[in-house]
């Protein structure tokens, strides 16, 4: 594959996130990167659409919403997920692997174990107001005055747990033929929500298994210094063009 450095970085956000934690990542990667932080509905720029809560759904969305960029010959294109995003990445880059549209260079997968086959990628169960609220404090990455302040509390839970309902009743392919993608697997050390052995199962997934890079953090492992992230990512899709020219 020719490359002559222009790329689409499209980054997917976790559950309740928005692109907003992303937008200042784009002086991190090289010139003529294009970063595209995505928002779903009901989140960020697109809060005044209802949220999706159901992962084949979301996809269907995204394929539409992108697909001048996702079918653009001229410019290759990678996917960044995090938490609930790496499920997106995940179901988008295999669905345009089955419909034989070009997938993308390399798919970075973060804070998220492997998919389980016939198995709920989520917790069981509702969890009442106080338990989200524990739950997200636990996790970090919500910003405090959202979860203290009952008006902004009560646009925002709504659209969690329509985020959590997706993961909780989306179903991993039976499929588990791997995908011709090179992928990397990021992870922070003190983030309890996927044991090491899910991490690693990732490879089952790909062709072209970059490994696991480990970070000092919890589940936002990221927040602190983005950087040392964005040079791993960097580093995972160039390794990603290099697997590609390789294949005939």
């Amino acid at each position: 594959m020719q490359f002559g450095g222009t790329l689409r970085l499209f980054v997917f956000p976790h559950a309740g996130g928005s692109q907003l934690m992303f937008n200042e990542w784009a002086r991190l990667f090289p010139a003529g990167w294009r970063l595209l932080p995505q928002d779903y509905p009901g989140h960020g720029l697109l809060a005044g659409e209802p949220p999706i809560g159901d992962a084949d759904t979301l996809v269907d969305w995204f394929l539409d919403r992108l697909s001048a960029e996702l079918d653009d010959p001229e410019v290759p294109f990678a996917c960044f997920g995090h938490s609930m995003g790496s499920l997106i990445a995940f179901e988008l880059t295999r669905r345009l692997v089955g419909e034989g549209r070009r997938p993308p260079v390399w798919l970075g997968l973060s804070g998220c174990g492997a998919p389980r086959p016939g198995r709920p990628a989520g917790e069981p169960g509702e969890l009442s107001d106080a338990e989200l609220r524990r739950k997200l404090i636990r996790l970090g990455g919500t910003p405090p005055r959202i979860l203290d302040d009952p008006e902004l509390w009560s646009v925002f839970a709504p659209v969690i747990r329509a985020d959590i309902s997706l993961v909780r009743n989306w179903r991993p392919p039976q499929d588990v033929t791997p995908l011709p993608v090179a992928l990397t697997v990021f992870h922070g050390e003190q983030d309890t929500t996927a044991p090491a052995g899910r991490l690693e199962q990732w490879a089952e997934s790909t062709e072209h298994f970059l490994g696991v890079r480990r970070f000092e953090g919890g589940h936002f492992y990221f927040q602190n210094d983005p950087a040392v992230l964005a040079d791993a990512v960097t580093a995972g899709v160039r390794a990603g063009l290099e697997a590609l020219a390789g294949t005939p």
